[in-house]
């Protein structure tokens, strides 16, 4: 005895070794002995043998339209031999019968299955559409083939430049541009965007990544959308100093500015003027909705994304010529720099001059007048009496290290040209300038805690710093009390922080209560927020360093040892390993030899080339 079968989804033909009822052995025509349930069993017949029957099977089956059986079936549900009966005017062969069963079996499109052998012709909307849907797919892997190859030949298709974000930052892998690509790249055993750089997609390795942080972060577009004007400011009196800001040359947002105005019982009363734009910025309003959804200034080398519109930024910025609108903390010292006093106000300040942190110079630390000070140097060494005391009030070592600042000089071709300039860090000015922001942001933040007015406060316990809208210890610094308040044009913590110190100045209900929903979710989303321009920064700035190095042609650079394999680059911000680094003391300075740059990726390799020794081409 011979059967047809079904197994594991597919039909099968076979001798019956054994036949218990319940289930038969069966030796298919492969050669495989299996156990197959009696339910599973299509047809049973005696001759031709199940091989030869099965092969005709196949090739009669060839010949049939699943259309026109579709045609000539009925509408109720039929069995595959009797639609076999009809199609062949009699009663079938094996052979027939195993040709129709293959048939109905390998066209679910135009026949639903129904039980054992059974079958009952789709709706003809159904199968319409089935087809339809056929038809497209045909088509689309037709021109899926047709931009693989054009990808295959360095050529990008037209369809895929214009879904080119998509493809480089978010790619929807049921797009048929992705499709098309991804069969390119395994074909080619590449990248998308190493495959997508060779049809010169990407001209601008830079932009690249730029744009990769802008569909990450704003994906609606950087664009600030209308947001009305800017209210009337209230009447405010006029300090009595004028004020200058130090800051760098690119600074545009000027958040803060010191005075110096000497006092009748010889002290002196000196301001730290904070840009005050939360008088124009009430909680909900449009330009506070704004600032919300970006939290932050983002800041890169050569660009930034600022958190306000360039107009508000205008109206409040600490610019030189201005009577810009601060919130003030004053605070009376004496002529060895101890505060004895505090007061915070808010008024218009004149701001006599910005200051550049490369031309004020260390002139204001010697306590020896000089002809040759240079303007503002008295008013600086005030500050610097008053900077050294609250350092040692603090307890906190200075931190001594070199940071980097990064210039980007954009009209030089082809995509910028970098200069890359360390800067000291725990310099007298750079130290002159940090106490004084640390101290009006504890002072204030002492403030807000003696009103019991919730804030926005920075802690740290264990080495961990977070943010908390109730105070806490601060170890790093060595304060009890630690808010952001300085910077309320730059970030929105600040400027949250602002509008609850004008409310607690003012004796006024503050806009944030101390369980405030919006409160806690503007802390979240802040810090993390910050923590991914942060990170973005720091890519940006890695990257620049790699285009440094080709920039100058550097071939071999010089390191110092941190640990085992990890290095710290002597001219450039870069930590990185080095795989073939002998075991070294740390501090130990060794020679690198640098090999392939990556632009896109951002990586680049490099290889130990010996100790410290002379080299022209070393960086």
């Amino acid at each position: 005895m011979n059967v047809l079968f079904e197994d594991d989804g597919q039909l099968k033909a076979g001798a019956v070794l054994a036949d218990n009822d319940a289930t038969l052995q069966v030796e298919a025509v492969s050669g495989r002995r299996l156990k197959v349930k009696a339910g599973h069993v299509l047809l049973r017949f005696v001759a031709p043998g199940p091989g030869e029957a099965f092969a005709e099977g196949q090739r009669l089956a060839a010949d049939l339209d699943p259309t026109f059986l579709w045609e000539v079936s009925a509408d109720d549900e039929f069995g595959f031999a009797d639609l076999a009966r009809e199609y062949f005017g009699g009663v079938p062969t094996p052979a027939q019968a195993a040709a129709v069963a293959l048939t109905l079996h390998a066209s679910p499109m135009h026949f639903y299955k129904k039980g054992k052998g059974r079958y009952r012709k789709a709706p003809p909307d159904a199968l319409r559409a089935a087809l339809a849907s056929v038809e497209r797919k045909a088509r689309e892997a037709e021109q899926i083939a047709a931009w693989t190859a054009e990808l295959a030949a360095g050529r990008l298709p037209g369809a895929l430049a214009a879904k080119l974000p998509m493809l480089l930052y978010k790619p929807d892998k049921n797009a048929l541009e992705w499709k098309a690509l991804a069969a390119a790249c395994d074909a080619g055993r590449t990248n998308p965007v190493e495959l997508l750089a060779a049809c010169g997609a990407i001209p601008s390795s830079h932009e690249y990544h730029f744009n990769r942080f802008l569909a990450e972060a704003f994906p609606n577009g950087v664009a600030c959308g209308e947001w009305g004007a800017l209210p009337t400011l209230p009447e405010l009196p006029v300090a009595p100093a004028p004020a200058f800001s130090i800051d760098d040359a690119t600074t545009t947002e000027i958040d803060d500015a010191f005075s110096v105005r000497e006092l009748a019982n010889g002290h002196y009363e000196v301001g730290i003027h904070i840009a005050c734009p939360a008088l124009s910025l009430p909680r909900g309003g449009a330009l506070d909705r704004v600032a919300r959804a970006r939290l932050s200034t983002v800041y890169m080398p050569g660009r930034k994304i600022t958190m306000l519109p360039e107009a508000a930024i205008a109206a409040f910025t600490l610019h030189e010529g201005a009577a810009p609108p601060a919130l003030s903390l004053l605070v009376e010292v004496t002529p060895d720099g101890t505060p004895v006093r505090h007061e915070t106000r808010v008024q218009r300040v004149p701001i006599a001059a910005n200051l550049r942190l490369d031309t004020v110079g260390n002139a204001f630390a010697n306590d020896l007048p000089s002809p040759a000070d240079p303007p503002w140097t008295q008013e600086l060494r005030v500050l610097w009496k008053l900077a050294r005391h609250l350092s040692a009030q603090r307890g906190k070592d200075d931190i001594q290290r070199i940071d980097y600042s990064f210039y980007v000089d954009w009209d030089a071709a082809p995509d910028g040209r970098v200069a890359i300039v360390p800067r000291e860090r725990g310099s007298p000015l750079d130290k002159l300038v940090s106490e004084l922001m640390i101290h009006v942001n504890s002072t204030w933040g002492r403030l807000l805690a003696d009103r019991k007015v919730a804030g926005l406060y920075r802690v740290q316990a264990a080495g961990k710093v977070k943010m908390s809208t109730r105070p806490g210890e601060h170890q790093g610094l060595g304060l009890t009390h630690y808010l952001w308040a300085s910077s309320p044009l730059r970030r929105y913590s600040d400027l949250v922080n602002q509008r609850q110190l004008l409310a607690a100045v003012a004796g006024e209900a503050p806009p944030y209560a101390d369980n405030d929903a919006d409160l806690f979710a503007a802390l979240a989303d802040f810090e993390a927020t910050y923590s991914q321009y942060a990170e973005f920064q720091e890519r940006m700035e890695h990257y620049w360093c790699l285009r440094w190095l080709l920039q100058e042609n550097v071939t071999e650079t010089t390191a110092r040892v941190i640990r085992e394999n990890l290095v710290r680059c002597e001219r450039l911000p870069l930590v990185l390993r080095v795989p073939d680094l002998p075991v070294q003391a740390p501090d130990t300075v060794v020679r690198l030899a640098l090999a392939r740059i990556d632009l896109l990726a951002a990586t680049f390799e490099c290889r130990f080339a010996g100790l410290q020794g002379g080299n022209t081409n070393a960086a």
